[in-house]
């Protein structure tokens, strides 16, 4: 019944509820939750992971802090004119629903006086009848009601949150570059995009339907209360203050303590999706520990939060439970004694009771949806901020102009310059520069100078504070800005490729180009014929941040992109740094072609590539001290040219030079290791089931040692499988937090003997409502009064005892399930990484996502499992002692109340994982866009990422619409078959008392009891969406946790490295990257590298020179052959101490969101300060650092990008410096200084290099002519290998590429 259901619930937290639901934006798809007594218990609670971030930051205290929001209304902004009707008749089916239990009540005193107090059976059988058929049509009016409650309310929840998304990103997208340098990092938007809408969503869906559902029921229950007698139903209204007070207590007490907990979770995000993304760099500094501990540590505080929210709950819901018996105590003592004076009947006294509290109680079970209010509403409130920012440069100007032809004059006039991010930092004090039309400046100088600046400035990605910058005599102010990012192409140096195509990437430079363009734009970039070996050709996939392609490939592709552009201006970042001499002469020329009647701008470090520039001009401290063309300025000996110039012959010519260019490093290893693999879409199954077939290819020792092929070939026998994902397993997981699991299963014990307690109280003081004799009548009311007293001073014990224990539990859980996954993930090989389903921002969320399901999973829902047994339990051995006709009778029934909900829920089981996937998607688009924003910027190509954001939310708004009738019926189905079967039961209670068969007061509490329980099992079948979600979460974690990597790095079976000589030598490799296992990079691949000398790998871009540096990291393994350390093949050693005696320093430089001191410290743990300052000085990094205002403890921002290039790039060497490593490995380490720093880092490195076994890979080929030994790689072969001078001397490919490269620069 729902009198009894509705106010006897299982006391489990809604909050914890919607906490599953939250991370799909999904709340059980309508299904209602039972307790209404419980209800205001509820109020207010918010999702346990805490995704609702306050303002501010202050620690001390647990009070909630004013959380800014937007008015009610504005949820409702991206409503149309289908989402106005379908709010408004989804408000009058809730409308409807709702009034249908107050008037259930009103039929249900009519039926009891017809059972208890009719005056003859006749009459007696004719109330019966009547009112159980009423029942009947009143289901009928739910079921359609319910229908439109649900499913309209979910559709436009779907429609209108679908607009917030897109809208939400646009606004975003459109916000000046400056905003991302001081206000976000990628994993924080990733955090807020897929989380900030869905509780908006949450907010204008299900849960306003509800919302006004409850407030039906709370008008309907008054009315019907007061028609029925005024008096009882005023005493019941003064008593409904008190119920609200004590439900209420808890609810503003975790709002605060919840909304703390967001910023640790978003902390732990951010860690995790960073930590991630650069996989490579933490697997090379051994870090994958360190990882685990700043993530630990970044979700600690959370715990002690949670296990205040559960005391809290505790205490919230058994005082309400306390005052909520100890007001029914005193209405059924009032009631008897109106029965007593005649004022009214049994019946009656029942119709006025139970309507009011029910209405009273709807009221207090609303409130949950108006905590969901206001968390939407702040959520709305960021989201809006977001939208209602106007950026100060990226907006709509009607009076900006478009210039009908453009000579592309600029001028850079008086300027003064900071980063928004550094406002201290004085970039340009009076810079003035001239670049005529159709003229070629090339910009020089030390690194941190401002040279990139100027690019960035004319892309008008920040504007001056002071002076102007002007193009053909306009202020780029006064200019439209998307025609003027239209007239300009750029190549930076560090290429922004997006997980797409490698078409697709193309297309950004000219929306709707044909086929055709595309390929002479690849073609002009040297970049077709690459592609056109790829077995997908234009349609492969690059992989997340171009991964797929060699670094040398990326910038190809990101040149044919500016290329198909056509612009009238062209900025070069040191665009062709990455490219082989090969490569570099054909890019070059066709640069030269593309230049030709374009205003260009090149920033370069190498001087060789400007010399035949109009104009250079030379800048140091924000200043331009030189300026002419190249004749003139290395004409005066003593100028700041001459100096840069001398400097970087110096390095081509000097043999320590170029043995520290040789020492140019391998982060492209990583990239340029699948990069090589050319191309290929990381999704394919392949490469996941090659990878895991290696994993147990190498297992045994004695194979590696003995064999030089194959180890692929043995057919060894399978892996055990892993054992299942069960609940048992998770719960060992807790095993020492066993006590709080006994603890808080007793207490969901005896909170389910709560509800039987309530039921028969309740149907012995109805029965002896109906005593003739009112003495017996006084009596017997009173006792179950003090009963119910009695019950509600229990209360409060059994519920901290489960909600405090089963707190305690929870939150450590979903710790040790976070910590524990991000471990597991942090040993899986490269390759997994490689996977298009396995890129940071998925992986991040995944992990985020399954942890919280699982604690919802087992914490909460068991919680409902063991109490709604209990209540089961109890209440079927109580009826059939009663009386076993009706109990059987009433167990008939239930297959339609529990098949009702439970078909309902085998619907939505299929639904949730595509929506959630489908979500995942458009997080990615959206987490790229931003990580790339000036790429986007540049490219004008906002509006084409919206639309692929777009595109990914077809899907969910499609089954959306599906999925809400499916449940919008179902929901009215159970409607139905609950008040029919309430009509069965009655109307056969009838029957037995008019036959003499029963007892009137045995039936009504056979009646009460089983319809509780009913309410219990149809509580655990509505839960079925969050079981599904956490048994697919609880094997989405075992998958995690059970996968066996294919390289283990923590094997304790095989060698433990102490000390490395660095022999190197590779022996008949063969290889293939296992994301595209149809592309051999090496047949038959022989290396060695003596102890302490140095190789040099030299050859096209794309040729695996790269994938030499990953197979000796072991990021992969070889298909057959060995790789070689002092004369043990590595796959003998313990990965881990193996990596800690060998360094890398990538072409891209991988920094950490921490202080620089931080990241240089990462080299070697434990390293003290004086160690990080010698490691920096030997990296020319000191000088730069410590003029920064906060010296080692300057933030480097995500990514590092607060710092220039160059500086990024000194600190990773100073990094690798500290490691202190045996084996040095380099690729391209310095190309990115410019030639002051390049000298003295070089000498740095040289050291470094002395009695270090070094290989190194550049395309500089003056960087590695005093190499021990250097080897040409062509085609996954060793063409010829030898010193410089032997190699020259045999006139053969290292010759040619010698010619190249010197031709190149001669034509400079």
């Amino acid at each position: 019944m729902p009198a009894t259901g509705e106010m006897t619930g299982s006391g489990v937290d809604e909050s914890e509820r919607m906490e599953a639901a939250n991370v799909t934006g999904r709340d059980g798809g309508g299904v209602e939750k039972s307790g209404a007594l419980i209800a205001v218990a509820e109020v207010g609670e918010v999702d346990g992971k805490g995704k609702k971030k306050t303002k501010g930051k202050k620690e001390k205290g647990d009070e909630a802090e004013p959380i800014p929001q937007v008015s009610f209304f504005r949820l409702f902004a991206f409503a149309d004119g289908l989402d106005i009707i379908l709010m408004v008749f989804g408000t009058l089916g809730a409308i409807v629903h709702g009034a249908a239990l107050p008037v259930f009540f009103l039929f249900f005193g009519k039926l009891l006086n017809g059972i208890g107090g009719s005056i003859s059976p006749e009459i007696g059988k004719q109330t019966v009848d009547k009112y159980s058929l009423y029942f009947l049509w009143l289901g009928l009016a739910t079921l359609f009601s319910s229908w439109m409650e649900v499913s309209f309310w979910m559709q436009t929840g779907e429609r209108q949150s679908a607009r917030l998304r897109a809208k939400y990103l646009e606004a975003l997208l459109k916000q000046d570059v400056g905003f991302f340098d001081t206000d976000t990092s990628t994993g924080k938007f990733v955090q807020s995009i897929s989380s900030d809408p869905l509780m908006v969503q949450d907010a204008i869906s299900e849960k306003m339907g509800n919302f006004v559902h409850y407030m039906s029921t709370f008008v309907a229950g008054f009315v019907v209360g007061f028609v029925n007698e005024w008096t009882i139903a005023v005493v019941t209204l003064a008593v409904l203050p008190l119920i609200a007070a004590a439900g209420g207590y808890y609810a503003i007490a975790l709002t605060g303590l919840t909304s703390k907990s967001a910023e640790a979770y978003e902390r732990a995000g951010s860690i995790a999706e960073e930590t991630i993304g650069q996989v490579r760099t933490v697997y090379s500094f051994v870090g994958e520990q360190r990882s685990v501990q700043h993530y630990s540590l970044s979700l600690e505080s959370t715990l002690k939060l949670g296990y205040k929210s559960g005391w809290a709950k505790g205490i919230g819901m058994g005082g309400t439970y306390g005052v909520l018996f100890g007001c029914w105590a005193l209405l059924l003592w009032y009631g008897g004694t109106l029965v007593r004076k005649g004022n009214l009947n049994g019946g009656e006294a029942l119709s006025s009771i139970f309507p009011v509290i029910i209405g009273g109680l709807s009221l207090g079970q609303a409130m949950p949806n108006v905590s969901a209010f206001g968390k939407g509403r702040a959520a709305a409130y960021k989201i809006f901020q977001m939208i209602d920012h106007e950026p100060t440069i990226n907006k709509v100007d009607p009076t900006a102009k478009r210039l009908e032809s453009v000579q592309g004059l600029i001028e850079l006039r008086n300027v003064e310059f900071v980063y928004p991010s550094r406002p201290d930092t004085k970039i340009f004090q009076d810079f003035s520069l001239v670049i005529p039309p159709g003229k070629t400046v090339a910009i020089v100088g030390s690194s941190g100078s401002g040279k990139s600046t100027v690019v960035s400035l004319i892309e008008r990605f920040y504007d001056p504070i002071g002076g102007q910058v002007l193009l053909d005599g306009h202020d780029l102010k006064s200019l439209d800005l998307k025609w003027l990012r239209g007239q300009i192409g750029l190549v930076n140096q560090e290429p922004a490729l997006f997980a797409t195509t490698i078409a697709a990437n193309i297309l950004y430079g000219k929306e709707g180009a044909s086929e055709k363009e595309i390929e002479e734009a690849a073609k002009a970039a040297n970049a077709h014929s690459f592609i056109d070996q790829l077995p997908q050709r234009y349609m492969t996939q690059v992989g997340e941040r171009g991964v797929q392609l060699s670094g040398g490939q990326k910038q190809r592709v990101a040149i044919a992109r500016a290329m198909l552009k056509n612009p009238t201006v062209l900025l070069l970042d040191e665009a062709t740094s990455a490219l082989d001499a090969g490569s570099e002469q054909i890019v070059q020329e066709a640069l030269d072609r593309l230049m030709v009647g374009r205003t260009t701008v090149v920033v370069a470090h190498r001087l060789s590539t400007i010399r035949n520039a109009d104009s250079i001009a030379v800048v140091q401290e924000g200043r331009i001290v030189e300026r002419g063309n190249h004749a003139t300025l290395i004409a005066d000996p003593n100028g700041a040219y001459t100096a840069l110039v001398r400097l970087q012959e110096m390095a081509a010519t000097r043999g320590d030079g170029g043995s520290m260019k040789r020492a140019t490093s391998g982060r492209q290893s990583q990239i340029l290791s699948r990069s090589e693999s050319r191309g290929g879409s990381r999704r394919t199954s392949r490469g996941a089931s090659f990878s895991l077939y290696r994993s147990g290819s190498v297992r045994s020792t004695t194979s590696v040692e003995e064999s030089d092929v194959g180890t692929r070939e043995i057919d060894l026998p399978p892996p055990p499988p892993p054992p299942k994902a069960t609940l048992k397993r998770l719960i060992a997981m807790s095993k020492q937090d066993w006590i709080y699991g006994v603890f808080g299963a007793i207490g969901s014990i005896l909170a389910g003997a709560i509800n039987p307690a309530f039921a028969l109280i309740i149907s012995q003081v109805l029965n002896a409502y109906y005593n003739p004799d009112f003495g017996a009548m006084k009596t017997e009311v009173s006792k179950w009064a003090l009963v119910f007293v009695g019950v509600g001073v229990a209360s409060p014990f059994v519920y901290v005892c489960q909600h405090y224990s089963l707190g305690v539990f929870g939150e450590n859980l979903v710790k040790s399930v976070r910590v524990k996954m991000f471990s597991s993930i942090l040993r899986n090989e490269m390759a997994w990484f490689d996977r298009d389903e396995n890129n940071s921002s998925r992986v991040a969320a995944r992990l985020s996502s399954d942890a919280t399901q699982v604690r919802a999973a087992l914490g909460d829902r068991l919680a409902v499992i063991l109490q709604n047994a209990s209540l089961m339990t109890i209440a079927v051995v109580i009826s059939f002692v009663l009386q076993w006709k009706l109990t059987l009778v009433m167990l008939s029934i239930f297959p339609a109340l529990v098949g009702s909900a439970f078909g309902e829920n085998l619907f939505l089981k299929g639904f949730a994982g595509d929506v959630a996937k489908a979500y995942a998607r458009a997080t990615q688009v959206a987490g790229e866009a931003v990580a790339n924003i000036r790429t986007v910027a540049a490219f004008n190509a906002e509006d084409k990422v919206r639309g692929l954001f777009d595109q990914e939310l077809v899907g969910p708004n499609k089954r959306s619409f599906y999925r809400g009738q499916v449940a919008g019926f179902g929901f009215g189905i159970s409607q139905l078959f609950m008040y029919g079967s309430y009509g069965l039961g009655l109307w056969y209670s009838g029957r037995l008392v008019q036959k003499g068969e029963a007892q009137f007061g045995d039936v009504i509490k056979v009646f009460l009891v089983l319809i509780v329980s009913a309410f219990a099992v149809a509580e655990t079948l509505a839960l079925t969406p969050d079981f599904v979600k956490g048994s697919q979460a609880v094997g989405s974690v075992f998958e995690v946790l059970d996968r066996k990597t294919a390289i283990d790095p923590e094997d304790s079976s095989v060698e433990k490295v102490e000390k490395m000589t660095g022999e190197i030598e590779l022996k008949h490799v063969a290889f293939a990257y296992p994301s595209r296992p149809d592309v051999i990079i090496f047949k038959d691949l022989n290396l060695r590298v003596r102890s302490g000398q140095s190789l040099a790998l030299v050859g096209s871009s794309g040729s695996g020179k790269s994938s030499v540096i990953a197979l000796l990291e072991r990021f992969y393994d070889p298909l057959s052959g060995r790789v070689m350390i002092d004369g043990k093949d590595i796959r003998s050693y313990n990965l881990k101490s193996l990596r800690q005696h060998i360094a890398l320093v990538q072409q891209e430089p991988a920094l950490f969101a921490t202080t620089i001191y931080e990241n240089i410290v990462y080299g070697r743990a434990g390293a003290s300060e004086a160690e990080v300052i010698e490691a920096a000085k030997a990296a020319n990094a000191h000088n730069y650092i410590s003029g920064l205002p906060m010296g080692y403890q300057t933030e480097v921002g995500e990514r590092g990008v607060q710092l220039s290039g160059g500086q990024k790039q000194r600190v990773a060497i100073a990094r690798a410096v500290l490691k202190d490593p045996a084996i040095l490995l380099l690729d391209e380490a310095t190309s990115a200084l410019d030639a002051e720093s390049e000298k003295i880092v070089q000498e740095a490195l040289d050291r470094l290099m002395n009695n270090r076994t070094t290989v190194m890979i550049a395309h500089r080929l003056s960087t590695i002519r005093n190499a021990h030994s250097i080897a040409v790689i062509q085609e996954g072969t060793i063409l010829e290998q030898g010193s410089h001078a032997e190699l020259l001397s045999k006139n053969g490919g290292y010759s040619r590429l010698i010619n190249l490269q010197n031709n190149s620069q001669d034509n400079e």
